[in-house]
Parts: structure tokens; C-alpha cells; sequence
């Protein structure tokens, strides 16, 4: 015979849907307990595939194409997921196929996915009143990247703030900036979804034809404001506020200063990487003046790293300018920000390690500090998992799709690191194809928070030291 209280919990482990007049139905799916820290990465898992299932729903419904039809299930999963996981990956071109309103859904899901499922309920229960106890606290500050409890709720609503202010004067910036250049079709609305898509770091775009930004070549204002915008999302609220308030890079803690130099790093090295390499080619920067490649070579160094918009044709690129794309691609942006990838803070981490290798110490060292030997087993192992995931995926599709294994490990990268570019062949994947990258879409964006959880949570503090014994290597 339960009590009360063990009824009461059973019940609230289950879903239950109320509608007036209608008695309250119950279904069978348990949702986890706030216990530990790896169940608020199902419960975190759980949120962003009921987003993902709403948005394909919305996204199915005739009032969402252009045509008025029903949208397949897998092209409306594919790209509701792509949305959510802020990718930009689409087999169906946004800004001629979706109406308005489906257009707006995708809004709605780029901003709920660069916001973060859990972030986005917190803020709505702040809305409505609702009440935060140490678990629902845990899983916020897992979702944000952060170690601390304290203070989480008043990060989520300065987030919230934030995001919402850059993306508003991004919009408005957007639309000065083409009624200024006189661009024909020019609407807030496009300005607005660009501006969103931008900061979230999504890439999805309504100008038509799967061109992303190709035609704003010689529009410096486009690229610069797009840029900047993509850099605010992908480096995070944290770096930005902290630099804002201490504005000296020496006073930053140690993870901020190596998110802003190891992107600043990447930017530079990137930016005269493309200018060398595409400088002659008629395809990309060949035909442009030395300042419109300059610009969009910028452009390009700090697009493919989580955002996805492109302002030249990624399939005329040069074969070590792809290599070099999926380089960066594979980095990707800051912990705790919209970007994908295995993120500069993992990337930093991997360097340090090199060089402390290289000069025969055994600890890591940085800017006057030592950081902890954990954070360095969590760096290998996140990279060595991302690259095996990303085999995993790359042979599975090599047997679906009869593209050159280049193109797939190309878009298997992008989809992982929920980039969002594209070598042309998204459109022509099968549908076991398009599966596989859906699948990829959705590990890409949960995968790196899940499994560095998990470590942090069987990290357990060694009692005993074996004898040492050296392995041969190399």
C-alpha cells in the first residue's frame, strides 16, 4: 500500500496533459529525477527532442510551405532539428520554400536552441513565478557551462537580456544597412531573422536559393555586421561580460583569456589563410578588389567555425581550403555559447599540452597558472570521441550516399559541429542519409555537454599511487 507522498511522486513522474472539461490523461513516460548530474542531461535530452517533435509538427503543417502542401516528415524533422541544434543544414531552401509562419517557427527554434532548452524554461518559469531548488539550479548551471550555483538565475535573465539587445541592434543595423545599399526586397523581417540566426550562430537565411551571403560579396557593411554578430554568440555571455567589466585581457581569469586568444588566433590565422590560398581563384575571391577579399576572407575565417553562412561557394574552394574549412569547423566556438565544435576552450587545452609535452614538463601551464591534470584528461577525451563519432558517421554514410568520402566527412563535420555549411550535397542525401546527419545534428549539440558531465560526475580522488611503468609510444 503506497502513502500519499510515494503517490505523489509516482504521479508527477509521469506527463500529464489537462484540458478543460476533460479529465486529466496520464502518460506512461517517466521523466528523470534531478538527482545527479547525469540525469539532468536526459531531462536536458528529453526537452530539446519535444522541441524538435513540436517543431517538425509545425513545420508539416500546409500554413508553413510556400505551396500550401504538407511538408514530408523527414524534411520538416531535418529541418526542425537543424533549427534547434542552431546547425542551418536544410535539404529545403528557407527563404523560398517556408511561408511566414513557417519561417517563424524556425525563429522560435533558433532561439531556443541557442538559448539552451533548460535556459529558455528557466526563463519562462522566472516569467510566470515559479520556484528553483538546488536541482533545478544544477541543471541550469550544466546547460550554461558553469561550475557555480550561486547567482544562476540572475546569469539566465542577464543572459536572456543580452542576447535579446544584440540581436535588436543587429536587426536594426541590417536594415539601415540595406536601405542604405538600396537592396530591392528589403523587410525588418529579414533583418530580424538574420540577426537572430546570426548570434545564435545558426546560418539559416531567407535570401533565396541556397546562396547564403554569396550575393553581399562587395557588401562590406553585411559581412562586417553578420561577423560580428556571430563572434558575440559563439565567444558567450560569460567571456563578454567579464571583459566588459574588468577591460584589461590580464586581470580575465584563465578560460576567458583562452577563449579570446585562442579566437583571436584562429581569426588572423584564418583570415590570411584564405586570402593566399583563394586570392587567385576565379571561383571565390578571384574576381574581387584586394579590400572585398580582405573583408570576405575575414568573413570566412570566423563563419565556418559554428555559424554557417558563407559568402563564397564552398564548393569552388580550393581542396586545402576545404581542409582547412573543416579545420575550423572542427574547433568551433567558447564553452557555455551557441557554437558547436569541440570548442577553443578544448582546443586550448590540447595546445598547452603539446607545448608542455615538447619542453619535457609534466604539468600545463598558462599565464601564471597550472591547470588541473582532470581538465586535461577531459580535453583528450572529448577530442578523441568527437573524432570517432565523426568516423562512425562518415562510414555509415559512405554506404548510404554515393557522394566522394571528402564531401561526406565535409558534412559530417558541419553537422557534428552544428556549422551548418555545406559542399552542395545536403539537398541529394537518401533518406537513410539524411537520418544519419539528423542523428549527427543532435549529438553535435548535446554530445560535448553530456559526456563532459558524465566525466565530471565518476571523477572519483585517487588514495593509492602504483609504481610507474613506462609504455612505448611513437
Amino acid at each position: 500500500m503506497k502513502t500519499i507522498q510515494e503517490q505523489d511522486d509516482f504521479r508527477s513522474e509521469r506527463l500529464v496533459f489537462r484540458i478543460p472539461g476533460v479529465p486529466a490523461m496520464r502518460l506512461p513516460i517517466r521523466l528523470p529525477k534531478l538527482t545527479n548530474p547525469f540525469s539532468t542531461m536526459v531531462l536536458l535530452a528529453y526537452g530539446f527532442g519535444a522541441v524538435i517533435l513540436l517543431g517538425t509538427i509545425l513545420l508539416m503543417l500546409p500554413v508553413s510551405s510556400q505551396t500550401g502542401l504538407v511538408t514530408p516528415f523527414l524534411d520538416a524533422l531535418f529541418t526542425a532539428t537543424s533549427a534547434v541544434c542552431v546547425t542551418g543544414l536544410g535539404v529545403v531552401d528557407t527563404g523560398t520554400y517556408w511561408s511566414t509562419f513557417g519561417q517563424a517557427v524556425l525563429l522560435v527554434l533558433i532561439q531556443i536552441g541557442g538559448f539552451g532548452f533548460i535556459t529558455v524554461t528557466t526563463i519562462v518559469l522566472i516569467a510566470i513565478g515559479g520556484k528553483f531548488g538546488l536541482r533545478e539550479r544544477l541543471a541550469v548551471s550544466e546547460s550554461l557551462g558553469l561550475e557555480r550555483l550561486s547567482g544562476i538565475l540572475g546569469v539566465v535573465i542577464k543572459i536572456a537580456i543580452f542576447s535579446l539587445i544584440i540581436e535588436s541592434i543587429g536587426a536594426a543595423l541590417f536594415y539601415i544597412q540595406w536601405l542604405m545599399m538600396g537592396q530591392s526586397g528589403v523587410s525588418l523581417w529579414t533583418a530580424v531573422f538574420h540577426a537572430v540566426s546570426s548570434f545564435n550562430n545558426c546560418g539559416m537565411d531567407l535570401f533565396g536559393n541556397f546562396n547564403s551571403l554569396i550575393n553581399y560579396q562587395t557588401d562590406s557593411g553585411t559581412l562586417l555586421i553578420t561577423a560580428i554578430l556571430i563572434i558575440s554568440g559563439s565567444t558567450g555571455y560569460i567571456v563578454v561580460m567579464e571583459y566588459t567589466r574588468k577591460r584589461n585581457f590580464f586581470k580575465l581569469s584563465l578560460d576567458s583569456k583562452m577563449v579570446l586568444l585562442v579566437s583571436f588566433s584562429l581569426i588572423v590565422i584564418g583570415t590570411l589563410f584564405y586570402l593566399v590560398a583563394e586570392y587567385a581563384n576565379h571561383v571565390t575571391l578571384g574576381p574581387l578588389t584586394f579590400p572585398q577579399k580582405l573583408m570576405v576572407a575575414f568573413f570566412q575565417s570566423v563563419s565556418p567555425r559554428t555559424a554557417g553562412f558563407t559568402a563564397v561557394d564552398i564548393g569552388g574552394l580550393r581542396q586545402i581550403s576545404l581542409f582547412f574549412t573543416m579545420f575550423l569547423m572542427f574547433i568551433g566556438g567558447a564553452s557555455g555559447s551557441a557554437a558547436g565544435g569541440i570548442k577553443v576552450n578544448t582546443f586550448g587545452i590540447i595546445i598547452l599540452t603539446v607545448i608542455a609535452a615538447l619542453r619535457g614538463k609534466s604539468g600545463i601551464e598558462a599565464f601564471g597558472r597550472q591547470v588541473n591534470r582532470q581538465i586535461v584528461y577531459r580535453a583528450v577525451t572529448l577530442v578523441f570521441i568527437y573524432l570517432l563519432t565523426a568516423c562512425i558517421v562518415v562510414t555509415a554514410l559512405s554506404i548510404t550516399e554515393i557522394f566522394p568520402v571528402d564531401n561526406l566527412f565535409f558534412e559530417t563535420l558541419s553537422a557534428l559541429s552544428t556549422v551548418g555549411l555545406s559542399a552542395g550535397i545536403t539537398p541529394g542525401l537518401s533518406i537513410a542519409g539524411r537520418i544519419i546527419i539528423t542523428l549527427a545534428m543532435f549529438i553535435g549539440r548535446l554530445g560535448p555537454l553530456v559526456l563532459v558531465t558524465t566525466l565530471v560526475k565518476r571523477q572519483q580522488p585517487v588514495d593509492i599511487d602504483y609504481p610507474n611503468e613506462n609504455v612505448r609510444i611513437g
